[in-house]
């Protein structure tokens, strides 16, 4: 039987990625690696609900820092290759769809936009959206489709990455590709939607009970916030409202977020779909079979 050289778990969040994650690399004698956008950033545990055993790339940069897919997935790499040389296998966890994406394959990003352009075509919208989007429809037809007119951020990243001599609609879906550096076995998980709205209520109220309100009051003290980091699910909802408000903000927003994951784990291609409704050491026995198999 041969094994996979990488094994990742996808799925929506609570559908119980870590557990598994986790029961996997003991299984296989080796590490998790993290594939979460949130759990980089240190100082909030709590709200970015960081495993409890030591796991690569969490917690590894300062909420100042503005972290980007490249950079990401250039340490996913080396962790990745570190651990199949040592390890044979190692095994990625994660619900970020782009991060995970970045972990496994050589993604053709898109190239950066020059020093100010964001703010500068925020500017050409704000004064005019209909002239902002006619000159989209100019410069790149394609992305034009994509896109409403009224929709002031993705506007202005379509007119960014024209500029930049890229698309918002590429030729080819880059993010899903079939191929990945290593042999891999990715495993989406299935829960019901009842089942995980009830764990998303309960781990949001878990979060409140275990002090997740100081957490960000201490972090957020004389701490800049990059803007990737305020992207945080939580982290505004708690700055602005008061807490039982928070809460069930959350916990709508978070709902939210596991059904746009639900219907992008199933563009990923060659995916194996897992019954996650049982122990996670019985998922990463179904798992691990999947692998040896494959």
């Amino acid at each position: 039987m041969s094994l996979c050289e990488v094994i990742a778990i996808f799925g929506p969040t609570a559908s119980g990625k870590t557990a598994v994650a986790e029961a996997l690399s003991d299984e296989l004698g080796t590490e998790v690696i993290s594939t979460d956008a949130m759990q980089v950033y240190e100082g909030l545990p709590i709200l970015t609900n960081h495993p409890d055993r030591p796991t690569r790339l969490v917690g590894i940069w300062p909420l100042s820092h503005e972290g980007s897919v490249g950079e990401f997935a250039e340490l996913a790499h080396t962790a990745i290759d570190e651990l199949v040389e040592t390890r044979g296998v190692a095994v990625v966890a994660g619900g970020t769809g782009l991060y995970l994406r970045a972990a496994l394959a050589e993604l053709e990003l898109p190239p950066s936009p020059e020093a100010g352009a964001r703010e500068r075509w925020e500017a050409v919208y704000d004064t005019d959206s209909q002239a902002a989007y006619a000159e989209l429809e100019r410069r790149d037809p394609a992305a034009a489709t994509l896109v409403h007119p009224n929709d002031r951020r993705r506007v202005v990243r379509a007119l960014e990455l024209a500029e930049a001599g890229s698309s918002l609609a590429p030729a080819a879906d880059r993010l899903w590709a079939s191929d990945t550096r290593r042999p891999t076995l990715v495993a989406g998980l299935e829960v019901p939607k009842d089942v995980l709205a009830r764990r998303i209520e309960e781990r949001t109220r878990a979060m409140f009970e275990r002090g997740v309100v100081d957490e960000v009051r201490v972090a957020l003290e004389g701490s800049a916030v990059s803007k990737t980091a305020d992207k945080t699910l939580g982290l505004r909802e708690i700055v602005e409202l008061p807490a039982d408000a928070a809460r069930t903000a959350i916990v709508r927003r978070t709902l939210r977020y596991a059904a746009y994951q639900r219907k992008w784990m199933r563009r990923i291609a060659g995916i194996v779909m897992i019954d996650a409704e049982r122990p996670p050491k019985q998922v990463a026995d179904a798992v691990l079979e999947m692998a040896r198999t494959r």
